[in-house]
């Protein structure tokens, strides 16, 4: 195992094993976790992907908004007190409907719903849909001395514009005009599979129309983001960081071209050096901090976290600064009291993973191995055991198969979006978990896949990989169409 600090370059803050597992345990974890060569049947406990808290509930548009099938009768109510604040509706100050008001003043949604749609992956901008659902991050890498200090120290994860700030908001409250609209053009690009087929993928080149505040700093880079599914998000926040670490091979000391690190982070609620591991680029190191985060970025709703009562207003928007914001002395001293960040914690912690389907039909299994063979397990990490200790429960000691190492890893410069993040360079992602892949358009009504949405099967997903993702994609692309087809159906079960 790899310590923290030969990855961090800090004094290690992380264990190297686990301390929550006897020897007797920890070789009951190994064994379980370890990738199988039997493709005939499926594997124990491989329909619960989500462990005891895993959904059997009716396939449809809700697949994603169950709880934990394991938490209690009181965190039942809890979950749906947490869903209601989720999908609630903020409104601009001042207002009648005090403790709802404190929206913006810029803004990408009024509600968390509307961006995480059905508790799903968003959707990029078509026409004049909009891109409530897809938005843009703002930043530079450092320039000065002070600057590259800065983030060597974990301070900051890079530098925001100096008039827009860290997000494009596209809306704003009455008075005060939204700070541009995202851009996305498309150029179609031919790729040619090995028996012939071709397959069309589109290239997305984006621009920000309307800019209403000047132009944008000129090192500032745009990095579209996708809003994720909610699902099983409290079970990754409960796996082990040493199981995540021991994974990661900085260096690629067996030579297998695939160098998956780290990003070490600092905790904003602790002040701690920490493994990031929520976000496109694991730049977050917990769920409450990715609420908090969302909700000062996204809404404009401060939090006791992020006490930023303006939101993402710089201090060159003057006018914005200017505006009234939603705080109420007699509720706490944001505009989300702890309250409301209990409980939204505690709903995007629970939301379960759906069972998984069709598992023990031919093409599934003859897909899974196809999976194992194009070496697409040496990122989708197929499976974990959460720790024994954790907060809750109903996210102890269980066998989950999320299907991702949770490490940063080097995509090649089609998927490049040139923004460092923390330790993430320009063309590092963060593996994305691929539990519920299979129900998007369920869920969704359409299918977007990767940060940006330009995937629209899985198939045109699996085409854009590149860099350490380039020769389990060769592979896939000089596969028999029967065997490319049996990957789709597998992925399709997840």
């Amino acid at each position: 195992m790899l310590s923290a600090s030969a990855l961090a370059g800090e004094p290690a803050v992380l264990p190297t094993s686990r301390a929550d597992l006897t020897p007797k345990d920890q070789a009951r974890v190994l064994a379980v976790t370890m990738p199988t060569t039997d493709f005939t049947r499926p594997e124990p406990f491989e329909l619960m992907q989500g462990g005891a808290g895993t959904s059997r509930k009716d396939i449809n548009r809700d697949a994603f908004s169950q709880s934990s099938a394991n938490i209690t009768f009181e965190e039942e109510g809890t979950f749906k007190l947490g869903n209601a604040l989720f999908r609630k509706n903020w409104v601009s100050s001042p207002s009648s409907t005090q403790a709802s008001d404190g929206l913006g003043p810029l803004f990408n949604e009024r509600a968390c719903q509307n961006c995480h749609l059905k508790d799903g992956r968003g959707r990029p901008p078509e026409g004049d849909a909009g891109s409530t659902s897809m938005f843009l991050r703002l930043a530079r890498d450092a320039g000065s001395a002070e600057e590259k200090a800065a983030l060597a120290d974990h301070k900051l994860l890079n530098f925001p514009d100096p008039v827009y700030g860290a997000q494009l908001q596209d809306l704003a409250v009455p008075g005060l005009e939204g700070e541009g609209r995202m851009r996305v053009d498309y150029q179609e690009q031919k790729v040619t599979l090995g028996d012939g087929t071709v397959v069309s993928l589109r290239k997305p080149r984006y621009t920000i129309e309307n800019l209403a505040y000047g132009p944008l700093d000129p090192r500032t880079t745009l990095s579209p983001r996708l809003t994720p599914p909610m699902i099983g998000l409290g079970l990754i926040e409960q796996i082990a960081p040493a199981d995540i670490l021991a994974r990661a091979d900085p260096g690629d000391r067996n030579s297998d071209g695939i160098s998956g690190r780290p990003n070490m982070v600092r905790d904003e609620l602790n002040g701690q050096v920490t493994l990031g591991r929520f976000g496109w680029k694991a730049q977050t190191a917990s769920i409450r901090q990715q609420a908090a985060d969302a909700f000062v970025g996204d809404i404009g709703i401060s939090t006791p976290e992020m006490p930023k009562h303006w939101g993402d207003c710089t201090e060159a928007q003057k006018d914005c600064l200017a505006m009234p914001n939603g705080v109420q002395q007699r509720l706490g001293t944001a505009e989300a009291p702890p309250p409301v960040m209990d409980l939204v914690t505690f709903y995007s912690q629970n939301l379960a993973v759906p069972a998984r389907r069709n598992l023990d039909e031919p093409d599934v299994l003859a897909g899974k191995k196809k999976f194992y063979e194009m070496g697409c397990i040496a990122c989708h990490t197929p499976k974990f055991v959460t720790m024994r200790g954790t907060p809750n429960k109903a996210q102890a000691f269980q066998l989950i198969w999320p299907y991702s190492d949770f490490l940063l890893h080097d995509m090649g410069e089609g998927l490049a979006d040139g923004q460092r993040v923390g330790e993430a360079t320009g063309t590092e992602w963060r593996t994305p978990p691929l539990w519920g892949i299979g129900l998007t358009a369920t869920v969704n009504g359409n299918a977007f896949y990767l940060h940006d949405g330009r995937a629209r099967t899985l198939a045109e997903a699996i085409l854009w990989h590149g860099g350490e993702g380039q020769k389990a994609r060769d592979r896939f692309v000089g596969a028999a169409a029967a065997d490319r087809d049996a990957l789709i159906k597998f992925l399709e079960s997840l």
